[in-house]
């Protein structure tokens, strides 16, 4: 099947998620958007615990990433769970960061071009309908240490911004080893190179 992006959303399970990464690196022309373990969990996904155990944590999020190892540019990862304005039922609730990433790649694309940063305050802010839903919230607001301790460890966090409103602040890949390849926009414009040649 052709295709240029791959996620799940939703699912954190680290056999499937490492799956879908390895499943991108050995096609060489999709990027994988990856949901992390110790994000915010709807009450319809786990009903046997009560609020504050589903709650994120940034810091175990970012300790469980790092303890896996990863390193590749064919994966990508954002926290934290958004809120969305559903506009069948006009109900809000709560979706996965796959899910806003993958909108925010489509609108970014749209807009200028494949290579451009899919995040910042003008592609990426979520507030003026980058992801194409009406984000209204986020599951758990986060501090600047917070959202340098996800950064550090190759996870893009969506912030919220008293005056610039919701933004996804970073275009890392899951490439540890520095280079040009772990940016999210170095990686998509390879990927489309490779298809066009």
């Amino acid at each position: 099947v052709e295709c240029n992006l791959i996620t799940m959303p939703g699912v954190t399970n680290q056999d499937l998620t490492q799956n879908l990464i390895d499943v991108c690196s050995d096609r060489t022309d999709s990027l994988a958007i990856v949901d992390v373990e110790n994000d915010y969990q709807p009450i319809y996904e786990n009903v046997a615990l009560d609020a504050d155990s589903r709650k994120p944590d940034p810091q175990q999020a970012s300790d469980n990433l790092v303890a896996r190892n990863i390193n590749s540019s064919y994966g990508c990862s954002f926290y934290p769970y958004v809120r969305i304005q559903d506009e069948a039922t006009a109900q809000q609730l709560f979706v996965p960061p796959s899910v806003i990433a993958l909108g925010t790649f489509a609108s970014s694309e749209a807009a200028s071009a494949v290579w451009f940063a899919p995040a910042g305050f003008v592609r990426g802010g979520l507030t003026a309908g980058a992801a194409g839903l009406n984000v209204v919230g986020v599951s758990y607001r986060l501090t600047a240490t917070e959202r340098d301790t996800l950064y550090e460890a190759n996870i893009n966090p969506i912030a919220s911004f008293p005056s610039e409103g919701l933004v996804v602040f970073g275009q890392k890949t899951l490439q540890i080893t520095p280079s040009a390849l772990d940016r999210i926009n170095v990686r998509r414009l390879m990927i489309y190179v490779k298809r066009e040649v």
